[in-house]
């Protein structure tokens, strides 16, 4: 292990406090081995500020689970062979709450030999051993200490933070020198001083190598990535600055490049199409479930998944999303080992529940309950800055170098660096007090949903009433830090409730549908803004001007026809444009038939209606006319608007002219 420099934790603002707790029934060798590691800490450099104390097994879980500050754990194994053995099965106990920690063995060397060294299991479960009658407590503090550091360390943001204070004359780009073009101009030096000087002195690029390259990363990157796969437990882990969106392409062009079958979920996000488009993938869609009652589409059914995957035997690949934008979460496992089974590699889309590992409430995740592939928006619900993201593998048949390749014709040359700094600094935090942080917000996602309630006009929605009627019987759970308000009771739609929040107090939700408002509690939630938005909400539902009126019901989208081609020879062939609107029933009669070549996506809630290649229906005309039409029209990805007029591509060239791959169907 390579020991990290304690210098950067000496300038932490506020002291540390790190608790390492010795396990063990054994009280006077507890009372004794306390007593001198605290004294140790107190001889020695202590920039963590390391604190020991004792805890017996029967109160260990419940330590846990409360203590926030606890890093890392010591246990001892006795002196028997039996007590070896109870050891390690506690160690996997201890994994399963709190992955996080640095968990040390102290057991006799006589019980650590195995044709000289310690047991393969004993060595996978424990970072470092101590022989129990050896008592040198100046090597376990420092032991103990290095390993909490290393888990603490940023390799890439303080060698960046380095080099910007080692002042360097710049002769690369980019061309703002370290903002030098901007400080003392008339015209944008206010821009300058509003960014900070750091934006700009820290945006630097891949001339500087001490910095490493993202591209074909060695030294720092490569450790920050090395570090992150540990944290959110890969078996490797990528560092991307162009999003989720260019994470999913990503994986499915490194198994379905060039062409072959996907399963994937009809909801899943635009970016999964796009890659289907644009790798010649050909898909077998799976219907979401709608809540008819909320307008919010949930996960696909268990057994509809399974019946696609036994029906197509020949698919590379499965894509869904879990956790679902409204934070429902599949039960993973016995899908994942169902694809396995079948040979199909699994993508799960976690764009939303980058936090999942960290907390003992929100396990397992997609990597443990052993996804291929998990892509995640390390921005969403974390520290790091928008637009970075990781890709977690633990392929067994992971081609690391191919992977690169296609990683590389995605990723910029010119990366932002404070994108991937704040990368190793989301993940060292949830590393060292995620467990904490997420504690807090569970605490404040009771509390909001409590007085959400208590207005009696407004109510939280739990997962029960979110899951549609025919999953009920598929265990999909609820991430709580997405919070969905029904408020039906109000008289006012989802957006008019949004807007209020916004005009009238100062508040931005993430979502509406026509009849609810979403909120995220994350880690960077306060008590400020909780009680700015009870209070908020108990103003609205005490407002004399609430009154009673029509709510638009969800609009339940139409049925999926069926795909005449690929969605590639769609999008690429000759296409002409025609009318959606056009007096209606013109406009039908032209359309219904005739194949799209674009993906036409109403938002909310975000699925595509039309992917290319797909046949237009006469359902489909008349629920994207109703979407355009009235005073709350709906905004619809993927048109074409020529002077104002709503305009769909479709293919000129006949069907068998555009590809020759078998029509498709929704699976249902």
């Amino acid at each position: 292990m390579t020991m990290p420099d304690l210098g950067n934790l000496r300038e932490q603002r506020q002291p540390l406090e790190c608790r390492v707790a010795l396990v063990s029934n054994d009280r006077d060798l507890s009372c004794n081995w306390v007593s001198a590691l605290n004294t140790t800490a107190a001889q020695h450099e202590n920039p963590l500020g390391l604190r020991f104390e004792s805890v017996m097994h029967s109160a260990l879980e419940n330590y846990l689970l409360s203590e926030d500050k606890l890093q890392a754990l010591i246990i001892d194994a006795g002196c028997s062979p039996e007590e070896l053995k109870g050891a390690e099965a506690l160690a996997d106990r201890l994994h399963d709450l709190r992955a996080q920690l640095n968990v040390f063995l102290v057991a006799q060397d006589s019980f650590l030999s195995d044709q000289g060294g310690a047991p393969a299991s004993v060595r996978k479960r424990f970072d470092e051993l101590f022989d129990r009658r050896e008592c040198n407590f100046n090597q376990m503090f420092r032991l103990v200490q290095a390993f909490i550091a290393r888990r603490a360390s940023t390799p890439f943001a303080d060698t960046l933070k380095e080099y910007v204070f080692s002042a360097r004359d710049a002769w690369h780009t980019p061309g703002h020198s370290g903002g030098d073009s901007l400080r003392n101009s008339p015209w944008v030096g206010d821009f300058y001083r509003f960014m900070g000087e750091h934006v700009f002195n820290t945006d630097l690029s891949v001339s500087v190598q001490v910095l490493d390259s993202l591209l074909e990363p060695h030294s720092v990157i490569q450790e920050a990535q090395d570090l992150a796969a540990q944290a959110f437990g890969a078996e490797h882990t990528f560092f991307l600055t162009n999003g989720t969106s260019t994470a999913n392409k990503v994986v499915i062009q490194q198994i379905l490049g060039g062409g072959g079958k996907i399963i994937v979920d009809q909801a899943c996000h635009k970016s999964v199409h796009h890659a289907i488009v644009m790798n010649r993938v050909e898909p077998v869609y799976l219907k979401s479930t709608l809540h008819p009652q909320f307008g919010i589409y949930g996960p696909v059914r268990r057994a509809d998944i399974e019946a696609a995957l036994d029906e197509h035997p020949d698919a590379g690949l499965l894509v869904i999303t879990s956790c679902t934008y409204d934070g429902l979460r599949y039960d993973l496992k016995p899908i994942i080992d169902y694809a396995h089974e079948r040979g199909v590699k699994v993508l799960i889309d976690e764009a939303w529940y980058a936090h999942g590992y960290f907390h003992t409430e929100l396990r397992p995740t997609a990597l443990e309950c052993g996804a291929d592939y998990v892509t995640q928006s390390t921005h969403k619900m974390l520290s790091a800055f928008s637009q970075a993201s990781m890709i977690h593998v633990q392929d067994p048949d992971f081609d690391e170098f191919r992977f690169r390749e296609n990683l590389n014709m995605y990723a910029s040359t010119s990366p932002q660096y404070l994108m991937i700094a704040s990368l190793d600094v989301a993940r060292k935090q949830m590393a060292m007090e995620g467990y904490g942080r997420l504690r807090h917000c569970l605490q404040m996602v009771e509390t909001l949903r409590r007085e959400v309630d208590a207005t009696g006009v407004f109510r939280a929605l739990t997962c029960a009433d979110l899951i549609p009627a025919p999953l009920a019987n598929d265990n999909i759970r609820l991430d709580p830090t997405k919070v969905t308000i029904d408020v039906t009771g109000s008289g006012f739609s989802g957006k008019e409730i949004q807007v209020k929040l916004f005009d009238q107090f100062g508040i931005q939700v993430e979502k509406t549908t026509y009849n609810t408002i979403t909120v995220l509690v994350t880690i960077g939630s306060t008590e400020s803004k909780l009680l700015r938005l009870v209070h908020a909400l108990k103003e609205l539902a005490r407002s004399p001007r609430r009154r009673r009126s029509h709510i638009s019901a969800s609009r339940q989208l139409p049925e999926f026809t069926r795909l005449s081609c690929l969605p590639a020879d769609a999008y690429f062939a000759e296409t002409e444009e025609l009318p959606l609107m056009d007096n209606g029933v013109a406009a039908e009669k032209k359309l219904v038939g005739r194949t799209c070549a674009d993906e036409i996506v109403p938002y909310p809630p975000g699925i595509p209606v039309l992917v290319p290649g797909q046949e237009i229906s006469a359902q489909i005309v008349q629920f994207l006319q109703q979407m355009l039409q009235g005073q709350n029209t709906t905004e619809i990805h993927g048109l074409i608007f020529r002077s104002d007029e709503p305009m769909l591509r479709v293919v000129k060239v006949s069907e068998k002219q555009v590809g020759k791959a078998p029509p498709a169907k929704l699976e249902k």
